[in-house]
């Protein structure tokens, strides 16, 4: 990414990840200061449908001082067959950053390949960057810390899970994946995250003792009856998986969640569910993210005081 953007978790430094986690949180608390990103603009790219990616990116975009684009692909070129690297060379020369939401991960690699800008990663089919930064976000609200913690994961291996996995690594703690057999996470993302991920069977024993419990709709990327027979109704996160959970555990759905599917509705409306937050808490890493990112480009824009004299 020769423009410094975000495809990916691992694309960012431990350092870098925990600043922008901590940000997001000093964001909801005490605001981001000012109009920072007045006069910037960022493109938003919409191939697949979408609440909270659209919604926190443009009126983070608006609180910041910026602007966002909606870009329909019916109503881009894109339709009529122009490619996703001709796009990004194009855009790349009216705005400031570029967020796509992308079917195969390969379409916004070719993007960031050929664009001058920063490009985020809005959801692919392989990784949700954005989700896993506001689920530290809400973690490091609600626990007071992002290290030493254990996390589990119920479900699908989808991308929000990739994308947990490799936060998890970033941030020092452990999760712990059941899924059944056929569903797991990327085997790549697994071997590079090492000893912090674990790979199980049973929910039960992924939620023993975990101070956070996560999971996703069983149907984000993926359809067919066969798929969501393996997953439910064993891998739903109900109040025995929940109790057996830390005490004072919290629950985490990145939304849209159907009730009675993935997720008992007494658990995801109850007292130990922090999805409200966390839905919440993507505007705030959106915001964060923009901010690290564009002040970067402006940094390298910008020459030094030596380079003056």
């Amino acid at each position: 990414m020769t423009a410094g953007g975000l495809l990916a978790v691992s694309d960012l430094s431990r350092r870098e990840f925990g600043s922008i986690v901590r940000r997001a949180v000093s964001i909801r608390r005490r605001g981001a200061g000012g109009m920072p990103l007045r006069g910037k603009t960022l493109a938003m790219i919409f191939n697949k449908p979408s609440t909270r990616t659209r919604a926190s990116f443009e009126a983070g975009m608006a609180q910041l001082g910026g602007h966002a684009l909606n870009l329909e692909p019916q109503s881009m070129q894109t339709s009529r067959g122009e490619s996703a690297a001709d796009t990004a060379r194009t855009l790349s020369r009216y705005v400031d950053c570029i967020m796509a939401r992308v079917y195969g991960h390969g379409e916004i690699e070719e993007m960031a390949r050929h664009s001058s800008v920063p490009v985020i990663n809005g959801l692919s089919n392989t990784h949700h960057p954005c989700q896993a930064l506001a689920d530290f976000a809400t973690i490091l609200d609600r626990k007071g810390r992002m290290d030493r913690l254990d996390i589990a994961w119920i479900g699908d291996g989808s991308n929000v899970c990739n994308s947990l996995i490799e936060a998890c690594a970033l941030a020092g703690s452990r999760i712990r994946v059941a899924t059944p057999a056929g569903l797991e996470p990327d085997g790549r993302v697994v071997s590079a995250a090492g000893g912090s991920v674990e790979l199980l069977r049973d929910p039960a024993e992924a939620a023993a003792g975990a101070d956070v419990v996560a999971t996703d709709t069983f149907s984000s990327m993926h359809s067919g009856s066969s798929r969501l027979k393996k997953l439910s109704p064993k891998y739903r996160v109900t109040e025995a998986i929940m109790s057996a959970s830390a005490g004072d555990s919290i629950f985490l759905h990145c939304l849209p969640a159907k009730r009675g599917v993935e997720v008992d509705a007494s658990v995801i409306d109850g007292p130990r569910s922090a999805v409200w937050d966390e839905a919440e808490y993507r505007l705030h890493a959106q915001k964060a993210l923009l901010l690290y990112l564009l002040g970067r480009r402006e940094r390298r824009r910008t020459p030094s005081r030596a380079a003056d004299t």
